[in-house]
């Protein structure tokens, strides 16, 4: 999945795949990880997050299946 780069300390990019629904979010640690069943709406709010970290943490954690892929 093809990633864009993002301005955030935690994160250092981030890809969707709108047929699938799953939104992939490499970690400045090298981890990525997918998450499923997303919404493009919750992509794109992502996308224009001030804060990409807070909204990671805040709309997509705990409330999408994840699972790391590296």
């Amino acid at each position: 999945m093809q990633r864009t780069g993002v301005s955030s300390s935690s994160i250092a990019s981030i890809g969707y795949d709108a047929s699938a629904r799953v939104l992939e979010v490499q970690f400045r640690s090298g981890s990525v990880y997918q998450y499923s069943d997303v919404p493009a709406s919750v992509h794109r709010a992502l996308m224009m997050a001030s804060s990409h970290g807070s909204y990671l943490n805040r709309y997509v954690k705990g409330r999408f299946r994840y699972r790391q892929v590296s």
